[in-house]
């Protein structure tokens, strides 16, 4: 990982980058458990997750979030900053032992309304799947990116 001055200009709509694959396990699921306090017997209780439509226990929607976002993560850009995140939906179940990949996609950039002509969004669609190619995850990532300008 290094560090790479990428600046609001960089950013083309289309672009996009895939991930390698990272596996949920078992231990993932109790670690976040134990970060969160979210101990739900869907991902927690073996037995009772046997008896409902699921069949298994699921990791946790926020680990798997978590997990994603991460996965994007490479070179530091000191250029741009999180701004957070929108339409998060949890479309499909993670198992333990299933493998997932993330899809990071530019799909908008704008001026700031308050500031047009100071650092601008920029809109990451993040998509993760599972080994079967199945959508498990989505939400928008945006980004507050500074224009070369701003130096």
């Amino acid at each position: 990982m290094g560090t790479v001055d990428r600046w609001y200009e960089d950013y083309e709509v289309g672009e996009s980058r895939i991930t390698v694959g990272r596996t949920i396990t078992e231990a993932d699921i109790v670690l976040h458990a134990g970060q969160t306090g979210d101990f739900f017997p869907h991902h927690m209780d073996a037995e009772w997750m046997k008896t409902q439509p699921a069949g298994q226990r699921i990791a946790h929607g926020t680990l798997i979030l978590s997990v994603a976002v991460g996965m994007t993560a490479g070179d530091i850009n000191p250029q741009s900053m999180s701004y957070g995140y929108d339409r998060i939906r949890f479309i499909g179940p993670v198992f333990i032992a299933d493998t997932i990949t993330v899809t990071a996609e530019i799909t908008d950039k704008r001026p700031h309304p308050k500031r047009p002509d100071g650092p601008g969004f920029v809109d990451e669609l993040v998509t993760a799947r599972n080994q079967r190619g199945e959508t498990v995850m989505v939400l928008t990532h945006l980004y507050l990116v500074n224009r070369r300008g701003d130096a």
